[in-house]
């Protein structure tokens, strides 16, 4: 009776559990706005998820960088009369850093426009106001912008590998799909790269020299499958790419085109490192999390062998062990002597045989 009573009780308190979670409600709270108030009264404001419809030819680039939202919003000007319009500041809001960053060197392209990068975002200006007037505004924008810490919000470091010395930094471009990278001007077949295997890539111009590429892969051998097809697809151009250096050292790949001496573009390349504060915060390719988890796999198939093998050894001995100590009770015998055994004497002692047959006395 006692035990039918406690299993009403727990079949009760799993019922009310179950109800509780059932009334429980989330309240999903709206995301903060990325502009502030000022420029969000406008008759053009406009905000949403993803890329804008009126985005055009940058639209497939922005969702290739891996926008999440965006806002626009007119700005008015302060001495003119009326609700006039004094142009617009757009924001864009990527997952991480590395998807602003490509944006960031892409939107550069308009010299109409004033492109900043902060953080997971990129404010894009077309100010019809005075100087002083325009930077107050944008920082009221930077400052008022979401903040993302942690590894989303690590710039790439890929960049920050390009020699200083007669870099055109204007010319800097950051891709990380064949979209964006063909878009900024990249000296490669796009599809030759590998961003479908999470590659970046970076190429920018030297002044008075000529183009120099830098990819980086997630593991040294994808970094060299592809290393071996631009060497052969160099090759296959010939002298129409200028001077073609090419070096790879672990997961980066490193080339030089157009018009350098070939002086200067091979100590260009060699003098490229990688360095110990390189981190990866990108997605890994298929291939990568394939061959991770058979290593897992193997390891635990490894464990699992080793420990069945112990269990059976362990349930052998008892069984075995404890069925002959059994059998010997059975017979009146001790479990775990044998009297029997014969013992070697190794004294040298002659022995006096027993007439019961126990065996050598070697007493004599």
């Amino acid at each position: 009776m006692s035990c039918l009573l406690l299993a009403f009780a727990l079949a009760g308190a799993s019922a009310a559990f179950v109800e509780a979670q059932e009334a429980k409600t989330i309240v999903a709270m709206p995301p903060s706005p990325l502009l502030p108030e000022s420029l969000r009264t406008g008759p053009d404001h406009d905000a949403g998820n993803g890329a804008p419809a009126w985005s055009g030819a940058d639209g497939p680039i922005l969702v290739e960088d891996g926008i999440r939202r965006y806002e626009r919003g007119d700005a008015q000007s302060p001495v003119a009369h009326g609700n006039t319009t004094s142009g617009t500041v757009t924001v864009y809001q990527f997952d991480d850093a590395t998807g602003a960053y490509a944006a960031y060197s892409y939107l550069r392209k308009s010299s109409a426009d004033h492109v900043m990068l902060s953080g997971v975002s990129v404010v894009v200006s077309n100010l019809k106001l005075y100087p002083e007037s325009a930077a107050a505004l944008l920082k009221t924008v930077v400052v008022g912008l979401p903040k993302v810490g942690g590894t989303k919000g690590l710039p790439p470091l890929l960049p920050t590998f390009l020699p200083t010395q007669g870099l055109k930094r204007e010319t800097v471009k950051y891709a990380l799909g064949p979209v964006g990278y063909q878009a900024t001007g990249g000296v490669l077949p796009p599809e030759m790269i590998g961003f479908d295997k999470a590659a970046e890539a970076v190429t920018a111009n030297y002044e008075g020299k000529g183009t120099l590429t830098m990819l980086l892969f997630p593991t040294p051998q994808i970094a060299g499958d592809h290393g071996r097809q631009i060497e052969a697809e160099m090759n296959r151009e010939g002298t129409s790419a200028g001077t073609v250096k090419l070096r790879r050292e672990g997961p980066l790949v490193l080339m030089t085109t157009g018009a350098w001496k070939a002086a200067e573009a091979q100590q260009t390349i060699e003098n490229i490192h990688l360095r110990n504060e390189v981190t990866w915060n990108k997605p890994m390719p298929p291939e990568f999390h394939s061959e991770v988890r058979k290593t897992v796999s193997l390891l635990t198939s490894i464990l699992l062998f080793c420990g069945l093998g112990a269990l059976a050894a362990v349930v052998l001995a008892l069984f075995f062990g404890g069925a002959r100590a059994a059998i010997r009770v059975m017979q009146g015998k001790p479990a775990a002597t044998e009297p029997e055994f014969l013992r070697i004497d190794l004294s040298g002692r002659p022995a006096r045989i027993q007439p019961d047959g126990r065996g050598a006395n070697p007493q004599g």
